[in-house]
């Protein structure tokens, strides 16, 4: 048997995880606070609910991908009492207080709630290399996850709501803060005429490289022995000093890097220049005493 799904919220996400389970073959409805965005996906075979209570009471699972949390509560709370029995996949960008937050009041109202956070940008969505992390009811994880894996491979991460969405925002800040460091390099380049397209193909296969040492700088980091550095910070910030004075006569900004050399000046500062660059990490998220 097929499960009956509701998508509500089609912006390009939710457009995208309501195309997944059509494909698929789910009897799939789909509503949006605006009108006009469901056109595409009714020709494909989903049924468009007028109302959120029309939609809630179509299916057996929910899936909300809205804007934000309020929204979450906005569109759902008038309609608690029809929740009630039913599954709710939350897969709206929330905070992890805010994941907590809801599955609070979904077990106050009956509600098996699931948060997830999603590892893809539209197009991937059904495709290799997508992933939606999840936690909240396990029941809920295991009785829907062959339905969930259409969306992308599905991790389950524990009981705590709230516990998705931070690896979801950990993982997202990596993301920001390489896309940044990108941004930086780009703009020094500038100064010798260089396209940022040029280099975005130089640093492509560059940090793609670099990032495969992030498993050996995690287990160190595990470890809270940096006493046997590959570089230590004391060379690290030499290069970082470098970095700094270049991108001044480059005339870039120092937002960037200079978020990097206050952490390893830090450290050195603090006398542990001969250890592995990894311990900048400690300036960050310094062990209790």
């Amino acid at each position: 048997m097929t499960t009956s799904v509701t998508v509500l919220g089609l912006g390009a996400m939710g457009q995208a995880l309501a195309a997944a389970f059509v494909r698929a073959g789910h009897p799939t409805t789909v509503w949006n606070r605006s009108a006009g965005r469901d056109a595409e996906l009714a020709a494909a075979g989903a049924k468009s609910a007028r109302t959120v209570a029309e939609a809630v009471t179509a299916s057996d699972l929910v899936v909300a991908c809205l804007l934000d949390h309020r929204s979450v509560h906005e569109v759902l709370d008038p309609v608690t009492d029809i929740l009630a029995d039913r599954a709710l996949v939350n897969l709206t960008t929330t905070e992890p207080r805010g994941s907590r937050e809801l599955a609070e009041w979904a077990a106050k109202h009956g509600i098996d709630f699931l948060d997830g956070g999603i590892m893809a940008v539209p197009p991937m969505i059904g495709q290799p290399g997508s992933s939606v992390l999840y936690s909240g009811s396990r029941q809920l994880f295991d009785e829907h996850r062959t339905t969930l894996e259409l969306l992308g491979s599905a991790e389950y991460f524990g009981t705590d709501a709230g516990q998705a969405a931070l690896v979801d925002f950990a993982l997202l800040a990596g993301m920001y803060t390489m896309f940044a460091g990108f941004y930086h390099g780009a703009a020094m380049v500038r100064a010798i005429g260089m396209s940022a397209e040029d280099f975005g193909q130089r640093a492509s296969g560059w940090i793609a490289a670099m990032t495969g040492s992030l498993p050996q700088a995690g287990a160190t980091i595990d470890s809270g022995d940096y006493s046997k550095p590959f570089q230590p910070l004391d060379f690290t910030k030499a290069a970082v000093d470098a970095i700094v004075s270049a991108s001044r006569d480059a005339g870039v900004d120092l937002d960037i890097i200079g978020a990097i050399k206050n952490l390893v000046d830090r450290q050195v500062a603090d006398g542990y220049g001969a250890q592995s660059s990894e311990r900048m990490f400690e300036s960050l998220n310094p062990r209790a005493a």
